[in-house]
């Protein structure tokens, strides 16, 4: 069963997120079929979601999960609550809110080229990047709109 954060690559192998900064490989067919490895590792941000680009590599939709000021809240009772309550206030604890970043990365792993806003004021905590004729769409679950980032620049 695939989860909607995973993707195929051309060569019908699965890839997708994982909870530690990494992503893992594993073979849907062939002679590594049913095995598992570590597909990218040490990522400057959590992966989210992983779509296949058209030249094979993938773009992975990163963010920033820990930050120094999100620390009490697992062990408070009584602020997990307030935050349930008031879902805003994740806003002013959460740093992830306030970033947008997004990687390319080849069939090797390894990463070829990253967009990263520390302070995204137009766009925030970007959650899956899909490219398509020289650009970049990038969706959020804290926008009402779909950004756009050219890939190529213009030297007209």
């Amino acid at each position: 069963m695939l989860e909607e954060s995973q993707d195929l690559s051309k060569s019908r192998d699965l890839s997708g997120p994982h909870v530690t900064y990494r992503c893992l490989k594993y073979w849907l067919k062939g002679e590594n079929k049913g095995q598992t490895k570590i597909f990218v590792k040490n990522l400057p941000g959590a992966p989210d979601n992983i779509k296949l680009a058209p030249d094979g590599s993938f773009w992975i939709a990163l963010l920033e999960l820990s930050t120094r000021g999100q620390n009490f809240v697992h062990k408070s009772r009584t602020t997990k609550h307030l935050l349930a309550t008031f879902p805003k206030l994740i806003n002013w604890v959460n740093g992830a809110y306030y970033k947008a970043m997004v990687v390319n990365v080849g069939t090797n792993g390894k990463i070829i080229k990253g967009f990263d806003i520390s302070i995204g004021k137009v766009m925030s905590f970007v959650t899956s990047a899909l490219e398509y004729e020289n650009h970049l769409y990038l969706g959020s679950l804290n926008s009402d709109f779909i950004g756009m980032l050219p890939l190529t620049t213009s030297t007209a």
